[in-house]
């Protein structure tokens, strides 16, 4: 369906509840490297329940080595400071929905790289600073599957 990249995670039990949340939509979940944790967790494990045997989950040293494993797809980068909503595209089956780290979201060379089809956000309330990583994942991906007819 889509392909949820998350770009140097820090927490692990936002990648557990990703894990859950990618077998659950039909998605892949993709990791770029660094990680701020080891994929044996216990805390990711907790978060992911029983759900990592069964997630699709590919791990990459740097985001150029995703790129050149998947080749020419839309991207969203997911960002506070960008203009457009996430909710202004209209989602294809194999779209890259990429997030940040949770401590200072996507560098600024992934954001201009030339593979970034679009930069988007999520709104928020004036006095809110930032959504948790994997609430954020969510909100998109529900939209993405919600437009493609949850098939």
């Amino acid at each position: 369906m889509f392909n949820v990249v998350l770009w140097q995670p820090e927490i692990p039990p936002n990648t557990g509840n990703l894990m859950r949340l990618t077998v659950n939509t039909g998605c892949t979940l993709h990791l770029i490297e660094p990680l701020g944790f080891s994929l044996d967790d216990a805390r990711m494990r907790r978060a992911g329940l029983d759900y990592k045997e069964f997630a699709d989950v590919a791990l990459y040293g740097s985001w150029a080595d995703y790129v050149k494993t998947h080749g020419p797809a839309r991207v969203f980068a997911y960002s506070q400071h960008a203009e457009d909503m996430y909710t202004d595209i209209s989602y294809q089956p194999g779209d890259t929905l990429l997030f940040g780290s949770e401590s200072v979201g996507l560098s600024e060379d992934v954001m201009s790289h030339s593979s970034v089809t679009a930069h988007l956000r999520i709104p928020i309330a004036p006095r809110g600073r930032s959504l948790n990583l994997a609430n954020a994942a969510a909100i998109v991906v529900y939209e993405a599957w919600r437009q493609n007819g949850f098939v």
